[in-house]
């Protein structure tokens, strides 16, 4: 079951949106880059080693929705639900919104987790820039 530490929800709050931003972040910079796109798989497998060493005293180490609504539905647990909804969807979204931002708009070129086979990158981005922004489509 996935609940808060004994440090309360804010922190839990904090700690879930942080690790979520380093994780995201890490995969969109690694799988955007040539010499590093082969790691990315070993780089998110080290880092949720650190996390959930590290991170889970203080919220349970959820950083995926499923992972804490499976456990509270069999339960009927919803103590704090809400932060482990919350915490991750927006600490991803803001390191989606920083990668693209640091990279002027540029789309990133695949957001594939293992580059280092022969399938297709079935993620790509077309080459039509982004409805709501200026963002420009460049490959990498």
């Amino acid at each position: 079951m996935t609940t808060p530490g004994v440090r309360g929800s804010a922190v839990a709050f904090i700690g879930e949106l942080t690790v979520s931003f380093v994780l995201m972040s890490t995969i969109l910079v690694s799988s955007n880059r040539e010499s590093l796109s082969r790691y990315t798989p070993y780089l998110v497998g080290l880092l949720y080693t650190i996390f959930i060493t590290l991170e889970a005293p203080f919220s349970g180490m959820s950083m995926n929705p499923a992972r804490s609504f499976g456990p509270a539905l069999h339960l009927g647990y919803w103590h704090a639900i809400w932060l482990y909804f919350t915490a991750p969807t927006l600490g991803m979204l803001i390191a989606a919104e920083v990668f693209l931002r640091a990279r002027r708009g540029v789309y990133p070129f695949c957001a594939k987790l293992h580059h280092a086979n022969n399938k297709r990158c079935i993620f790509r981005h077309g080459t039509e820039p982004h409805p709501d922004r200026n963002y420009v489509r460049r490959e990498a």
